[in-house]
């Protein structure tokens, strides 16, 4: 499979929010959709995915304009982000991921939001009821930030001689607290230790792979997080320049060269998304939308990344994987 083609919404400014806005209709009309995202904009394919589920919310794309704010891993700018969505008076605010989420919920109790976040939506305190939300809040959660035990188990099945792994984290998001302390709780019951390495900028990733080859780490787990997501392409290129067994949290990755991925189907989450924003648009209420659960994970290899790696994947991993990529 090609590599899934990104937008290029930055101009190359490194230090700056993106602060963007692309109508989708000559004209503006009074429906603007406002999208934060923490970290860069998204590939086309999550893009597409959001504009379908528009269109199965009852709302043609083509009539709407679509105003976004882009933190590109800069957690700390997402507040003034928010705060500009608001006073540009949006309809609703799609916040991708959690903290975009929190910024935009702590930005606004009038307008609503729909929010997609990996965490559980009580304990990170988006909503206080999954079927009942109140306010203005509601969205999808795949929950893809709770499944770290299940990565390093597969990982450590994938290449069981390991000692050592890896786990790649974004320490300014608040998610890595717990997503870490999962991840050190399987590594005790596998016998392994666990070093966590940092990733909240493009610098500090190139400097934990070239760290994890001082330490040698034999295997690798990156951790859910937006901005990661972002940086995919420098960290599958990474993983394979030092060729360390990597797990990833979305398929995406795999997609892109990354060696297997187990998580949620982040694309068919930004569909979720553009139906609850579609139905909002067409005047339901955020509390009569129940925040989405989705159940259904992918297992997915990589065989020729395996194949670069001079690894021969178990059988049972094989018959395991929802997707085999050749």
């Amino acid at each position: 499979m090609r590599r899934r083609q990104f937008l290029s919404m930055l101009g190359g400014a490194a230090t700056a929010p993106m602060t963007t806005s692309f109508p989708v209709h000559a004209q503006l009309g009074s429906r603007v959709i406002g999208l934060l995202h923490q970290g860069s904009a998204e590939p086309v394919v999550n893009r597409n995915a959001f504009r379908k589920g528009l269109s199965q919310g009852g709302v043609d794309s083509q009539t709407v304009t679509i105003e976004e704010r882009a933190a590109d891993g800069h957690y700390d700018r997402l507040p003034m982000l928010a705060a500009e969505l608001v006073g540009d008076q949006v309809s609703v605010i799609a916040a991708n991921f959690l903290p975009a989420a929190l910024a935009a919920k702590a930005a606004t109790q009038t307008i609503p939001i729909v929010f997609l976040s990996g965490s559980d939506p009580i304990k990170s305190g988006l909503v206080t009821s999954i079927n009942r939300p109140t306010g203005n809040v509601t969205g999808i959660a795949p929950m893809f930030t709770l499944l770290g035990t299940k990565n390093l188990e597969l990982l450590h099945d994938f290449v069981p001689a390991v000692r050592t792994t890896g786990a790649l984290a974004n320490l300014t998001n608040p998610n890595a607290e717990h997503q870490l302390r999962d991840l050190q709780q399987a590594a005790d019951i596998l016998r392994q230790h666990l070093v966590v390495l940092p990733g909240s900028n493009e610098r500090e990733i190139d400097s934990s792979f070239a760290e994890m080859a001082k330490r040698q780490v034999g295997a690798l787990v990156i951790t859910a997080d937006g901005y990661l997501i972002s940086r995919q392409d420098q960290i599958v290129a990474l993983a394979a320049r030092y060729r360390i067994p990597t797990m990833y949290p979305l398929s995406q990755y795999v997609a892109g060269g990354g060696l297997m991925s187990y998580g949620a189907n982040l694309r068919d989450a930004f569909r979720q998304t553009g139906i609850y924003v579609g139905r909002i648009l067409q005047g339901m209420k955020p509390s009569d939308l129940p925040v989405l659960q989705p159940t259904k994970v992918e297992f997915v290899i990589n065989l020729k990344t395996a194949k670069v790696l001079g690894i021969e994947v178990p059988p049972k991993l094989l018959a395991l994987a929802d997707e085999v990529i050749e």
